[in-house]
């Protein structure tokens, strides 16, 4: 659907992207009604961005008349397909539909998407940087945004042919997709949001959609090193790029480590791309991160020369590994994006330092025994906090008989448990926020409790 004049359209969801829709769709003659279970009182900046839109407001509650004489719903990202008016839509078979697919209908240049269960705003930013470094003498832009960011459907108007569209694309939003990016990256999948999506399953099927939707002119770039993405090889109908530090299969195209360098093979072509002593992040997981850019900007045709440069001064994205002081010989970092288990295990064997791990947040319903495993290993103090505190105590047990000693502190909120760690902490030690739960049992979010973590560490 790319006429919206006259069609009448129910958003769900009063988020970034439901107020993205509203007025791209009314700005092209859609009636619009904006609908969220929250109350007037607890909505008014999202009216106040609003007021000049003629938008139909309906709050309170989701309920089914809403739906009568519809064309289309659009789910903003944290609307579920199980919600009751989701599913009464999908029985009258009125379609579903997103910013990001509306946002790849109308958009006139070649995209970028990229997902995965962990790095996807790390490799999303540093493609930009790439993108607009190979950009810098044109005329042309370069449009980053999508999951991270503003929703680039409030930029689509402006976008240019020769223009250039990156876009960070969660399982929430491929969910709904029926068309795909030109370019379509899935840099892992490992157990994530099953809260959301209930089984690893259909996590792997929303994630695998990417790939599904492409065209037969289109190229799809998976992980060598992860099963979950390894497996969708081959779901594109496109020419295929992989990357990781595990050698290439006969004929196969992508990128690899070797001798401290990021080469690319194509064919009988093999080229040097960049030295890993430009990588300034820390951790096995981000030099993923970079194979995976580096594979992308190759395939988007930038030169060498731009992925060294966006390499060279990139110290990473807020709230992910962010280093954010020392003081008495401890360094203290924000992991706070680390919301499942997975990742803070990344975090984890990112340093060689006796760490004091700060834990907790709220359960996404995700498996804990491996990061349990990796802490009797390698962690020296752990501090939990917050909802999740007894299912990760559960899981990482008492002390053990045998092996390096470790300790557990448990404490209510975040506060505390920042205080506690700077009583256990020694110099030398990294005292590390990965907590592996969502924020929300005490936050708005990641980047909140990130915010919040930083300000008391630096108070200390």
């Amino acid at each position: 659907m790319t006429d919206w004049n006259g069609k009448t359209i129910l958003i769900i969801g009063a988020a970034r992207q439901g107020l993205a829709l509203a007025r791209y769709l009314t700005k092209h003659g859609a009636k619009v009604t904006l609908n969220d279970i929250r109350m007037p009182a607890d909505l008014k900046a999202e009216q106040e961005t609003l007021k000049d839109v003629p938008v139909e407001w309906a709050l309170g509650a989701h309920y089914s008349g809403l739906l009568d004489g519809k064309d289309l719903v659009c789910l903003s990202g944290g609307i579920p397909l199980t919600l009751n008016i989701v599913k009464e839509a999908l029985r009258r078979e009125i379609p579903l539909s997103n910013d990001t697919q509306i946002f790849l209908e109308a958009v006139p240049c070649k995209t970028i998407g990229i997902t995965g269960s962990a790095g996807k705003t790390t490799t999303t930013t540093l493609v930009g940087r790439m993108a607009k470094a190979a950009f810098a003498q044109s005329e042309n832009k370069v449009w980053i945004g999508g999951n991270i960011g503003d929703p680039l459907l409030n930029y689509v108007d402006q976008m240019q042919p020769d223009d250039l569209a990156i876009l960070e694309i969660s399982s929430f939003q491929l969910e709904q997709m029926t068309l795909s990016t030109n370019i379509a990256a899935v840099l892992n999948v490992t157990p994530n949001h099953l809260d959301r999506h209930g089984t690893m399953e259909a996590y792997a099927a929303a994630k695998a959609r990417l790939l599904q939707n492409q065209t037969a002119d289109d190229i799809a770039i998976v992980s060598r090193d992860d099963a979950g993405s390894f497996a969708m090889r081959s779901f594109s109908p496109g020419k295929l790029f992989t990357f990781g530090t595990q050698p290439f299969s006969t004929g196969e195209a992508g990128t690899r480590l070797l001798d401290g360098l990021i080469y690319v093979r194509e064919g009988e072509m093999e080229m040097d791309l960049v030295s890993t002593d430009l990588i300034q992040l820390r951790g096995a997981h981000n030099l993923q991160n970079v194979l995976a850019a580096c594979t992308i900007a190759f395939v988007a045709g930038f030169p060498v020369s731009a992925m060294q440069a966006a390499l060279q001064d990139f110290h990473g994205v807020a709230h992910r590994l962010e280093r954010v002081r020392e003081l008495n010989g401890v360094v203290w970092y924000n992991d706070s994006i680390a919301t499942a288990p997975e990742r803070a295990m990344a975090a984890v064997r990112a340093f060689d330092e006796p760490i004091v791990l700060l834990l907790g947040g709220r359960d996404k319903k995700l498996p804990w025994n491996a990061l349990a495993e990796l802490i009797r290993q390698r962690v020296d103090h752990v501090v939990l906090f917050g909802e999740a505190a007894p299912k990760i105590a559960d899981a990482i047990g008492g002390s053990r008989s045998s092996g390096r000693p470790y300790t557990i502190s448990h404490c209510i909120g975040l506060k505390d448990a920042v205080a506690a760690a700077a009583k256990v902490a020694e110099a030398g030690d990294v005292v590390l926020l990965s907590p592996g739960g969502t924020s929300f049992d005490e936050f708005k979010d990641f980047a909140e409790r990130g915010e919040r973590f930083r300000a008391w560490v630096q108070a200390l």
